[in-house]
């Protein structure tokens, strides 16, 4: 299950991080978007390199074997190289040094190639073993890719955070926080090696394979980096998804206040019985303009002295939202007025506006399901404020 995890991941993180490389000619510099495209292909490939399927793959064989094994801790510093260059292009821009990092880097790299190759190591099952004489390069590679692993990537987790916490909200910022986990991701799956070293120095062998918890790291780190590289390109459907969501629950919490009225003022309902036709954005913006209406019809019918009785009532008994309360009871009150022919003379600031004049749907839409919970709470009653 988590190989297959694994593998799907690896397959998402290359199309996404190609995407994104694609999409950067249109938006951001390419070299900036490279360095990000390079750090989750590189995770990738580091994580289909080491899964038992592709040892399979290549067979039985010392070559292959010291190849694969190579090639996993190759992938995961060209990973780090590549994330280190994309934050240091966001934050000093095009003009940033990447010559010295990109040296130390390679510097690494070929410096971890000469120890493990140093070290001989030779398959056995499901573990390498190392001769005496080979342990201590052995362990020096294991120490030099935790060293610079770890390090850079919890300067890349304190980079991405702060990033992250400074941002406006937006999907900038949610991004960020995504490349925040994945990256937290990655240094803990670095981080699991140090297990290993503990092996290696007691025993003088290590697992050739990543274990369960390396592999659930793995997939974690490549989903979370994929999905914050990439959200640019599906945060909008998801947007409009949840707004879809939003907006069908706010037209069902409000119906309630909605049935009163439209009973009151049967004339508001605009096409009963296809109130969804449109979709749920457009039947909350119509179910909230026929509650205005309904509001607005009933406006001769408001006591203006009510709304002061209402909400000395509902302080003392202890009610959380007095405002929404209110506008409840005094609607209620209008509701029974008008049924029993009663008119009072407006005065100003009687109620008449269930919102500003100037909200938009979406606040009209919270100030309604605001009073519509009132409602339901049957705290409300003709000329009285809750009790």
């Amino acid at each position: 299950m988590i190989e297959t995890l694994a593998y799907l991941l690896c397959v998402v993180g290359f199309a996404g991080f190609g995407y994104k490389l694609i999409e950067a000619r249109h938006s951001q510099p390419v070299r900036t978007m490279w360095f990000l495209s390079g750090f989750g292909i590189c995770i990738a490939a580091g994580i289909a390199v080491l899964t038992p399927a592709m040892a399979a793959l290549t067979g039985p064989g010392p070559v292959a074997e010291w190849i694969l094994t190579l090639a996993g801790d190759e992938f995961k510093l060209g990973a780090i190289g590549f994330a280190v260059a994309f934050t240091q292009t966001v934050w000093r821009g095009e003009g940033a040094r990447l010559a010295p990092h990109a040296l130390f880097t390679a510097a690494t790299m070929v410096l971890l190639a000469v120890c493990f190759a140093l070290s001989e190591p030779r398959r056995v099952g499901d573990q390498t073993v190392f001769s005496e004489g080979g342990l201590p390069f052995a362990l020096g590679d294991k120490a030099l890719f935790l060293l610079y692993s770890l390090v850079s990537l919890g300067l890349l987790v304190a980079v991405f955070a702060r990033s992250a916490w400074h941002a406006e909200p937006g999907p900038l910022r949610a991004g960020l926080w995504l490349l925040v986990v994945g990256v937290g991701a990655a240094f803990a799956w670095t981080f699991w090696d140090v297990d290993d070293v503990r092996d290696l120095a007691e025993t003088g062998r290590i697992g050739a394979r990543e274990d369960l918890p390396s592999s659930v790291l793995a997939a974690v780190t490549i989903g979370f980096v994929a999905a914050g590289a990439t959200l640019s390109a599906w945060s909008p459907a998801v947007a409009a998804l949840i707004g879809r969501v939003r907006a069908y629950r706010a037209y069902r919490r409000i119906e309630p206040l909605w049935t009163a009225l439209r009973a009151a003022v049967p004339g508001i309902a605009l096409d009963p019985g296809r109130e969804l036709a449109g979709g749920a954005e457009f039947a909350l913006y119509r179910r909230v303009i026929e509650i205005r209406d309904g509001h607005l019809a009933l406006r001769a019918h408001f006591d203006p002295a009510l709304p002061a009785r209402a909400a000395e009532e509902a302080r003392k008994a202890g009610v959380r939202d007095i405002p929404a309360t209110v506008e409840a009871v005094t609607l209620a009150a209008a509701i029974e007025a008008s049924r029993e022919g009663r008119r009072f003379e407006p005065r100003e600031g009687t109620p008449g506006d269930l919102a500003e004049a100037d909200a938009d749907v979406a606040t009209e839409a919270a100030w309604l399901v605001r009073v519509s919970r009132a409602w339901r709470r049957g705290a409300v009653s003709a000329g009285s404020a809750p009790r």
